[in-house]
């Protein structure tokens, strides 16, 4: 038999430590034998409940829970060692720089109570004074959700290898629109996954992505989607291990629209074995409509982002002069691995400033959205900055690089960014279109040929009714991305509003060449056809449109109208009453209901009619003037 009286020694100190660790022998006390310093169950426990048990809990984000008297004796010396460096609880905003939301942050007094404990030999005190640990539900936080989705098939993580970012394409059943008053995610595999953003796909270009290939998603950290809406839009979707689901105000609630899917993208860390990840997000709703409407800005310098080897202090930064009055209400910085230092700042009108936020050791793995305590006004004027540093030397023990390598901006996470976001609400709602023009033209100026920024700014424009200068810059984006069907799409928009329609034609018909599945150019095309006198046609339109949206009710209405043109007036009805049954306040199926019924000689039917398309439009001259005609036909009659 082989002798290891090598390890004894090794075991019998750590059977020392232990017992120091658990306190029974050592602890200071009075001399009537009661504890006089720190205890777990009148100190350590409520500190930790708050700080650290949200992610150490059994089933947690954490290595390890620290619930139990025992769990948390026994690592008392690791526990006092990453408080005093301020690596637990992760908290990377600098004190004094913001106060935020659900700050984890422990004072130099619990940092010092926790060293004494520990000091003490770590006493537990009375058992039955420890209060209550906080619940964890392994399900939904917030109950049942009103929807859940669920990715359609699991997604094998490898067992090794880098950090992957994937993203799974959910798509949800709604028939008609809801408020989303709050969102929840359950990962599947907490411990796998360090961070996911949601993103809104009203465009399908995710799923048809996801369906290039077998495997469930898609691999990639940063997306554009494309959306016929101004992008960006109003709400942060962010969740971490450890916090709590994301809840609106309740006059604040976002709009999911049906056909809208929703895209997880997560931040995945191998385990040493292959895990199937697939995961799950709860929606709750409100039959609230918002009255309060935030929406994102964002600053950014990409495009600046050049990092030779070895240098240790690149700096990138931009700002942006807010044309109105903002309340702020959270930021959301963002980087890669290099990111060493990241301050946002405010400059007011008058020359005072006021930080955003400041983390001067940033590290990827613990960035967040950042939701302020008091939301801070910012009156027009303010300029709002952001001044990244990046560390691309050896000694940045984060670097994705031995040796370093020249670094330039990209969606792989050995790539660099330069983001911060801000979610502000405008003092007033018709204010977001003058940031949105604000911010795109922001961007133009370090970008001249920057494709979202011309196909936004035209979008906007053309909101305005400014379709001219919407054209010139929805020209400029298809030249710089002629395949990209949806920027067709809006320039095709802007000239039929502006009654060209040869002009608006072709760029229809070219965006559904690009991509012969796009609803939106499909259904423009059918009302340019009607508006030059061709009905056949847009019948054949609206039809494609119905065979793959059969609900929609503007779709209906058109096709109503283009058979009236054709003197096919029973399809017309029909298709009218369906459109209405759909959108009762669609006061120009109305009007047309009205024009039929009068061409038929039912005048009661046809005024009715027209008094509904009135009270639902009272701006409508058409049906003001086809009313007064009735009227004046009736006493004619009389």
């Amino acid at each position: 038999m082989v002798s290891r009286p090598v390890f004894l020694p090794v075991l019998l100190a750590g059977v020392a430590w232990l017992n120091a660790a658990c306190g029974r022998d050592v602890q200071a006390r009075r001399g009537d034998g009661a504890v006089t310093g720190p205890t777990f169950a009148g100190d350590v426990a409520p500190l930790l409940y708050a700080n650290c048990v949200p992610c150490h809990h059994e089933g947690g984000a954490g290595p390890f829970p620290l619930v139990q008297y025992r769990d948390v004796a026994r690592r008392g010396r690791q526990i006092v060692k990453v408080t005093g460096r301020r690596f637990m609880p992760p908290w990377p905003p600098v004190a004094g720089h913001g106060r935020f939301i659900g700050e984890r942050r422990l004072t130099d007094a619990q940092i010092e109570l926790l060293a004494r404990w520990v000091r003490d030999g770590a006493p537990e005190g009375d058992p039955r004074a420890t209060p209550s640990p906080p619940h964890f539900s392994t399900t939904w936080q917030l109950g049942t959700p009103d929807l859940i989705l669920t990715a359609p098939a699991g997604f094998t993580l490898a067992a090794d290898g880098g950090d992957q970012f994937h993203n799974f394409v959910l798509s949800n059943p709604l028939t008609k629109s809801r408020f989303v008053r709050a969102i929840e995610i359950l990962p599947g595999k907490p411990k796998l996954v360090h961070h996911a953003n949601i993103l809104l796909d009203s465009s399908g270009l995710a799923r048809r992505r996801d369906a290039a290939d077998a495997v469930v998603g898609f691999p990639g950290m940063d997306l554009e989607i494309a959306s016929a809406r101004f992008e960006p839009d109003s709400h942060f979707l962010f969740w971490k291990p450890g916090s709590p689901p994301s809840q609106e105000s309740d006059d604040a609630a976002w709009r999911l629209d049906p056909g809208t899917d929703l895209v997880l993208n997560m931040h995945l860390q191998p385990s040493g074995k292959p895990e199937e990840v697939r995961p799950q997000i709860g929606l709750y709703f409100t039959d609230n409509a918002p009255t309060r409407f935030p929406m994102l800005l964002q600053l950014e310098h990409d495009g600046a982002l050049d990092i030779p080897p070895g240098a240790s202090s690149f700096t990138v930064t931009d700002e942006l002069e807010l044309p109105v009055d903002v309340t702020l209400l959270a930021v959301y910085p963002h980087a890669h691995y290099l990111g060493r230092e990241i301050q946002g700042m405010a400059r007011l009108p008058d020359g005072t400033t006021r930080w955003l936020v400041h983390i001067a050791d940033w590290d990827l793995n613990w960035q967040a959205v950042y939701r302020l305590e008091q939301p801070m006004p910012l009156p027009r004027g303010t300029v709002v900055s952001m001044r990244w540093t990046y560390d691309n030397s050896a000694a940045n023990v984060r670097n994705p690089h031995t040796p370093p390598e020249r670094v330039g901006t990209g969606d792989r996470a050995s790539d660099e960014m330069a983001h911060l976001w801000l979610q502000v609400v405008p003092s007033r709602p018709d204010d977001r279109v003058l940031l949105q023009e604000a911010l795109m033209r922001a961007r133009l100026r370090k970008y001249p040929d920057d494709f979202v920024a011309h196909a936004n700014l035209g979008s906007v424009l053309e909101s305005q009714g400014r379709y001219g200068e919407a054209v010139e810059h929805l020209r400029r984006a298809v030249s710089v991305r002629p395949q990209h069907a949806a920027a067709h799409n809006l320039l095709g928009s802007a000239y039929q509003a502006l009654a060209k329609f040869e002009q608006a034609s072709a760029e229809f018909r070219e965006a559904l060449r690009l991509e012969p599945a796009g609803l939106d150019a499909e259904y423009n095309l059918g009302n340019v056809l009607l508006a030059q006198g061709r009905p056949a046609e847009a019948v054949a339109c609206f039809q494609r449109v119905l065979r793959a949206a059969p609900d929609d009710a503007a779709a209906l209405s058109d096709l109503g109208s283009a058979y009236a043109m054709l003197g096919r007036y029973d399809q017309a009805v029909a298709s009218f009453e369906r459109s209405l049954a759909l959108r009762p306040a669609n006061g120009m199926a109305h009007y047309n209901l009205g024009l039929i019924a009068a061409r038929r000689g039912h005048v009661a039917e046809a005024r009715v009619h027209f008094e509904r398309s009135l009270a639902i439009d009272p701006s409508s001259d058409d049906a003001r003037r086809a009313l007064d005609e009735l009227k004046t036909a009736l006493r004619r009659n009389e």
